[in-house]
């Protein structure tokens, strides 16, 4: 495929540890002429994330990592990635928290999403805590990814309203929409595109 826009897109792996929806809106809007990026590899903390099937689908490499042993593995996934020529990570329902010595390697090329509107909710079960506080609306927030838990500077935010009867998995899944339309859109806006 020949490439109109006059730059090489940016080699660009997707970290993942579940079902891999983000992984996949990202890698059809990384296949679009407008994209700055190519998801040249995707890496999981979890050897049965249904993600790592849109490895095979999309012809992507994919790398699964066991975080037992997490100084050796980051160690490893760095070497990983340095072979991939990598120079952006997206991670994607990723459920491990990284090293500050990792974050440091890639310092301002790892982003997130995350499924509240930061600062609000950091960390686990944002939908049942934003319920819990009889919240008027919650969504989701791409960011820069820190030392610090879901703290980074923020990229994009989507607010989404909570219905009168909304439940945890009601919430999610309108969550979960947004989260696919607004990680493409913070990568154009990164790329001032």
């Amino acid at each position: 495929m020949v490439k109109l826009t006059g730059y090489k897109k940016v080699n660009t792996a997707v970290f993942i540890s579940g079902t891999g929806t983000n992984l996949k809106s990202l890698i059809r809007f990384s296949r679009t002429k407008k994209s700055p990026i190519s998801i040249d590899l995707i890496v999981s903390s979890n050897p049965k994330a249904k993600g790592l099937k849109l490895g095979k689908i999309y012809k992507i490499k994919k790398k699964v990592f066991n975080f037992n042993k997490k100084i050796k593995i980051e160690n490893q996934i760095l070497s990983v990635l340095k072979g991939h020529e990598i120079k952006m990570i997206c991670l994607a329902g990723f459920m491990k928290i990284l090293s500050k010595n990792f974050i440091t390697k890639f310092k301002g090329k790892i982003l997130n999403i995350h499924p509240s509107l930061l600062p609000k909710y950091k960390g686990l079960n944002t939908h049942e805590r934003a319920l819990n506080d009889n919240e008027k609306y919650s969504g989701c927030t791409v960011h820069f990814v820190t030392s610090k838990l879901d703290s980074g500077k923020i990229i994009l935010q989507k607010k989404v309203k909570i219905s009168k009867n909304e439940t945890k998995s009601s919430l999610a899944k309108k969550v979960l929409v947004q989260e696919h339309k607004i990680y493409s859109k913070a990568i154009l806006k990164l790329f001032n595109l």
